[in-house]
């Protein structure tokens, strides 16, 4: 349920709501700065609740609306239909992610190896526009036998990378345990596909402040996807992105998943949360990741995750959907800055490589 303010409504009218609602109904009231009004979200047992008689508490409220989806922080319903936005600070200065902002790029790739390989493809992706560098430390694997990540010793070569270049840092975590150790090197958290339903996962992250990328699940529904970001919500932080990674499906042979595309416009409509797309992990094959990073622009995603090694062939990890510096020099500078400034929402120089 939410309380709409009228537009100009003293703080300490909406103070004075607050902690009515807190001391004499029994509500946790959540209040909701948008760009022209105020709302406050009622969170608690609100099914019985009397809207005639919240809406009369105050000649201040606009209307009390209430909100029907499961999903309730994360609905677009609960910031009266506003988009959220994300800022994280990094060491090149805060980025904002969401649908007022320009396109964040994230690339990196998929597992840290050594010191050489992920200083110098940091020092490529942000040369050729990227904001942050995406690196594993630690790697779920369907094989107990693959490369399972080096580890801590990972996460300081991740901190000498975001030295070196000042780009912000986006890594998985995979063990409550490490959260601690994992939160100070990462300026982003990440959550994957086979934790999305990790529960006590979710509530430890969403009892910390840094920024949470929650993945799809391979099988997730949207609905499922939603309701595990409401988890991180619920636990007290809002600062969550939504990224879509792909979909398991019928066809293995000539895509690893099925990047769901149409995710963007069903998600604009259901939440507030900013949408990150992954194509790298949605086709599975570099070839396909510049035609579906072009289209996931045109769609309106406000993130992309796109997976870059200097030597794929040899990579320890998911080789065959990175690119080469070189591909995503021109991914960036020829592909999606056409679609990218179509849409006004391309900020990213043409990439000049020392």
């Amino acid at each position: 349920m939410i309380i709409v303010m009228k537009v100009g409504t003293p703080e300490a009218e909406i103070d004075r709501l607050n902690a009515e609602l807190t001391e004499n109904w029994g509500l946790t009231p959540e209040k909701i700065v948008g760009r022209y009004k105020v709302v406050i979200g009622l969170v608690g047992d609100t099914a019985d609740l009397d809207l005639q008689q919240l809406q009369e508490m105050s000649p201040a409220i606009e209307q009390v609306l209430r909100v029907e989806q499961p999903f309730k922080r994360v609905s677009r319903e609960f910031r009266h239909g506003e988009a959220s936005e994300v800022v994280v600070d990094t060491p090149n200065g805060p980025v904002h992610f969401g649908e007022t902002h320009p396109i964040v790029v994230v690339a990196g790739p998929c597992s840290v190896e050594n010191e050489d390989m992920i200083v110098e493809t940091a020092r490529r992706v942000k040369a050729a526009g990227a904001k942050f560098l995406r690196g594993g430390a630690f790697k779920p694997r369907t094989s107990p036998y693959a490369f399972q990540g080096h580890g801590e010793s990972a996460l300081e070569l991740l901190a000498t990378a975001r030295e070196v270049t000042g780009l912000g840092i986006i890594t998985e975590l995979m063990d409550a345990s490490d959260l601690e150790m994992l939160g100070e090197v990462a300026d982003v958290i990440q959550i994957g596909a086979r934790n999305m339903h990790n529960f006590s996962l979710l509530k430890k992250v969403g009892a910390q402040d840094k920024p949470v990328l929650l993945k799809r699940g391979m099988s997730a529904t949207i609905e499922e996807w939603l309701m595990a970001a409401e988890y991180i919500l619920a636990a007290g932080n809002p600062r969550v992105i939504l990224c879509e990674r792909g979909i398991r499906t019928f066809d293995r042979q000539y895509t690893r998943n099925t990047l769901d595309l149409s995710v963007i416009p069903v998600l604009r409509k259901l939440t507030h949360l900013p949408i990150m797309i992954d194509p790298s992990h949605g086709t599975g094959w570099s070839d396909q990741v510049p035609s579906m990073a072009r289209a996931a622009i045109a769609a309106g995603t406000d993130s992309l995750m796109i997976e870059v090694h200097p030597t794929p062939n040899k990579a320890l990890s998911d080789g065959p959907q990175s690119l080469t510096p070189d591909r995503f020099d021109h991914l960036m500078g020829e592909e999606l800055a056409v679609i990218g400034k179509a849409v006004g929402r391309w900020t990213v120089p043409t990439p000049v490589l020392a």
